[in-house]
């Protein structure tokens, strides 16, 4: 570690413990520890070019201060992009999907607290990236307790390469994270870095009674971090995290992200007046999540009409569609094609939401049966939702 980055390690601690999001010393001593720029020598940030497309440029860190400084904010820091759909446009610019990043340092760190991980605890993580989580890890727990493993390769080959600049050498593999790492097994403490729509069973198998797994499940219109607790039947049973953040979706490639199957949108049938906007969906997690409870086969999209105006959309596996538009004099309607039942769901949920005093993400519990199904309750009053895996 450069005596250049010391600073900068300290003041990324020191802003964590005064958010709140470390809470433990040992952890503040992790994230003191283990120099991020390390794992992210290089970068890539959204920006429109002078041709007005939207355009992944890439950045180096080096050990000048304004790059130091760059790497050490509270960001998220995108480092690989989708071969299959990356297309470069300039010496230092591409276009495509991020497949990899450097997570918020204040959403890994409210995630580590999560853990609960105790001394001597072996922990399994899902998606390894750049490897500074794995990082943070072995300096809490030690190399040997540390198990992480990614679909990619060529990201397992980068982060042994940084972790050992790092000084850390825990036990990596290629591999698709949700069958785990029998090799491993068991685990006192699973994490995901990646959602999942479901928490797959091998994760199950590889734990222990009182085991914890933490991961990002993947609902549809929104999903959420859950903290479970293994039970002596291999029931999975906690609750949707009061530390927020969503994760890249889990591939079993380790070169691209599979196309999803879409139905054909259905005619427009019919527009009326609402009181749900768009302003209400888009600036309101907990809504958007109890939406995805209550309409599990169902994606949130953005639509760009004709006339220029965008709307948030909701997307039935039917084809059935319901829109609201962001802006404009129509703010307080709806369009809407197929069964015309989607939108009222909207409403009464809405309605529900406010008459139980807009309850925050984690007032819902979550359980993963044995057979593999889940349901997620309103943990005041006991009311259930089935879910469904979108598809």
């Amino acid at each position: 570690m450069t005596d250049a980055a010391r600073p900068y390690l300290a003041a990324l601690a020191a802003e964590l413990q005064r958010a709140g999001t470390i809470r433990s010393l040992q952890w503040a001593e992790a994230f003191a520890s283990v120099p991020r720029h390390v794992f992210v020598p290089e970068w890539y940030e959204q920006e429109t070019n002078d041709k007005g497309i939207a355009v992944w440029r890439r950045h180096h860190a080096t050990t000048a201060d304004e790059q130091l400084a760059h790497v050490y904010r509270d960001t998220t820091l995108v480092t690989a992009l989708d071969p299959a759909t990356a297309e470069q446009v300039d010496d230092t610019a591409w276009t495509g999907v991020p497949t990899s990043s450097s997570t918020l340092p204040s959403l890994m760190a409210g995630m580590l607290e999560e853990l609960t991980v105790e001394d001597g605890d072996r922990v399994l993580e899902i998606g390894t990236g750049t490897g500074y989580n794995a990082a943070l890890l072995c300096a809490r727990l030690g190399d040997h307790n540390v198990h992480s493993v990614d679909v990619d390769p060529a990201l397992i080959h980068a982060a042994q390469q940084n972790l050992a600049e790092a000084g850390y050498a825990p036990q990596l593999a290629a591999a698709d994270g949700q069958a785990g790492y029998p090799d491993g097994a068991p685990f006192d403490r699973v994490i995901a870095t990646c959602s999942v729509p479901a928490v797959p069973p091998a994760w199950i198998e590889q734990t222990k009674p009182g085991s914890v797994i933490l991961t990002d499940v993947a609902l549809g219109i929104e999903g959420g971090l859950v903290r479970l607790t293994l039970d002596e039947d291999t029931r999975a049973r906690g609750a949707f995290t009061r530390t927020t953040g969503r994760f890249m979706a889990a591939r079993n490639d380790a070169l691209v992200y599979p196309s999803p199957r879409h139905t054909a949108a259905a005619p427009e049938t019919g527009t009326r007046p609402t009181p749900v906007t768009a302003h209400d969906i888009r600036t309101t997690y907990p809504f958007r999540l109890l939406l995805a409870f209550q309409l599990p086969r169902t994606r949130l999209v953005y639509h760009l009409d004709d006339a220029g105006t965008t709307s948030v959309q909701l997307q039935s596996s039917d084809g059935s569609w319901a829109r609201v538009p962001l802006t404009g004099d129509g703010v307080g309607t709806v369009k809407y094609g197929g069964a015309e039942d989607l939108w009222h769901q909207v409403e009464d949920t809405w309605q529900w939401w406010n008459d139980a005093g807009r309850p925050a993400q984690d007032q819902f519990g979550y359980i993963r049966e044995p057979d593999g199904t889940a349901y997620v309750w309103h943990i005041p009053d006991g009311r259930q939702w089935r879910l469904t895996p979108p598809g």
